[in-house]
């Protein structure tokens, strides 16, 4: 099972392995108090992408985009599913916006089986 979390909210046993899927560290969290399994900054989106969508806030052109760049992250996608077969998977991001960032779409990319 599959689930997204923010980073600032409390880790539970039921998140399983714990992925942060962010390129930066969220400011001002431990990593002990984040309890963070596994950083796969490559997987989150390129520092153009990102910023191009902080400014813009164009959701459908943000996930566009932002699935080409995962076509050529095969193995960090087969490292986030493999990781799913002894445990459930939760992606952990920072983002405010709880509906519209980088966790959700890669969740929905991941869903969608294109890998």
């Amino acid at each position: 099972m599959f689930k997204i979390k923010r980073v600032y909210d409390k880790p539970e046993k039921s998140d399983g392995f714990r992925i942060l899927v962010d390129r930066l560290w969220s400011r001002g969290l431990s990593k002990e108090k984040a309890r963070i399994d596994d950083w796969l900054k490559d997987i989150a989106p390129s520092d153009k992408l990102r910023k191009w969508f902080h400014k813009e806030k164009n959701w459908n052109e943000f996930k566009r985009c932002y699935f080409a760049e995962l076509k050529d992250k095969k193995d960090l996608l087969k490292k986030i599913k493999d990781s799913m077969k002894s445990n459930n998977v939760t992606l952990v991001y920072a983002a405010k916006d709880e509906e519209r960032n980088n966790a959700k779409a890669l969740l929905e990319f991941i869903k969608s089986g294109k890998i």
